[in-house]
């Protein structure tokens, strides 16, 4: 119900679909518990946030920014520039919409922003997806009123007083009920009666990954096992081309329907990005985790190892997949007793309610 006033919140996250979701996520959910509410997105120009917010019904500006790379290049010696400009025009942004509240998600635009925001007085919130936080929300957690996390333990980088462990924002339709196994299975032309392996590398793929099940696919089906094989975008074509599919392999560039492929593994392998294993915990799947290892400060490595410190979770490192992953996958796949105790385990850390708890708290911010 409108309490009679338009309350307004920015929101900036992007880069990578586990900034954009969430803060999507959070958007949709302000919507609904508050009625009257105008939301802004921050994101960088050329990045998949100026189109994705849009698609998802919400403005965006952008800011002319890009991360640091790794090898010297020019656009190195421009990011300073940048820097100062990106903040300018927030704060413009800022002083233009006149914002209840900024919300951070993660991404190059979210640091400009909620710097501008906390120089101006305004509240500010963070969404911290992973294990281990980067510098810039670390700096700026000091002066965050919020900091939404989905792991224990933060109160090592962030103020104590300023933590809310919610879980991370997902896709509405991971925290509903699945569908039937075997009718999941079917719909991708496999057989009931067989354990499945699901291997999830992202929209681009994995190459570390595919390179795995182009040695190893065949022999999984030799040993009975059937499986559901995510290309990525990156190897599609030249995998599609080079791998003649036993029987039992289903090779797809991208999966739409998640829910159904959740529904027809027994064991999944996957990298360890903040917002798959949010996902993974709600599925309560045994899963293998190879995580990313150029991931910003590795902390994607830190993210699997959260869970395999609960044993809900294996890991293999990426360097050691192309020798351990199929033996890891097979040894789990031939053990129903072990898949019963990590799919427990998994399920024990998953938080269905993350968004709904993240905007109860923003809201009482924004109406206080």
């Amino acid at each position: 119900m409108s309490s009679g006033k338009t309350y307004k919140v920015i929101l900036s996250g992007g880069g990578t679909g586990g900034h954009i979701y969430p803060a999507i996520a959070i958007a949709n959910g302000l919507k609904r518990q508050l009625g009257d509410v105008a939301i802004l997105f921050v994101g960088a120009k050329g990045k998949m946030e100026m189109e994705k917010v849009p698609k998802a019904g919400y403005e965006i500006i952008g800011l002319d920014i890009a991360g640091f790379q790794r090898k010297l290049t020019f656009s190195n010696l421009l990011l300073p520039f940048k820097l100062v400009g990106s903040f300018l025009k927030a704060r413009k942004i800022i002083k233009d919409f006149r914002p209840d509240l900024v919300v951070g998600t993660g991404g190059y635009a979210s640091g400009p922003v909620l710097l501008a925001a906390q120089g101006m007085g305004i509240p500010t919130a963070i969404q911290e997806q992973n294990a281990f936080p980067g510098i810039t929300n670390k700096k700026l957690g000091k002066k965050a009123a919020r900091i939404f996390t989905a792991y224990e333990g933060l109160d090592k980088y962030f103020p104590a007083d300023a933590i809310f462990v919610s879980g991370n924002p997902v896709r509405k339709e991971i925290a509903e009920e699945l569908p039937k196994r075997e009718e999941a299975i079917r719909s991708f032309g496999l057989d009931p009666s067989k354990p499945t392996l699901l291997n999830i590398g992202g929209s681009l793929g994995s190459r570390t990954l595919n390179n795995v099940w182009k040695a190893n696919a065949e022999a999984l089906t030799q040993q009975g096992y059937q499986l559901i094989w995510q290309t990525g975008k990156t190897d599609f074509a030249t995998i599609q081309s080079e791998v003649n599919a036993p029987a039992g392999v289903m090779i797809t560039e991208f999966i739409h329907d998640m829910p159904t492929a959740y529904a027809a593994a027994d064991v999944i392998v996957s990298r360890a990005g903040a917002i798959a294993i949010s996902e993974l915990c709600l599925v309560g799947k045994p899963v293998v985790l190879v995580p990313y290892p150029f991931a910003a400060e590795d902390h994607q490595t830190k993210n699997a190892l959260a869970l395999v410190e609960q044993q809900a979770a294996l890991h293999v490192k990426d360097a050691d997949a192309p020798i351990e992953l199929a033996n890891a996958s097979l040894e789990l796949l031939g053990n129903a007793t072990k898949r019963s105790q990590m799919g427990v385990n998994i399920l024990k850390l998953g938080k269905p309610d993350a968004t709904q708890t993240i905007v109860q708290e923003l809201k009482q911010l924004i109406q206080a």
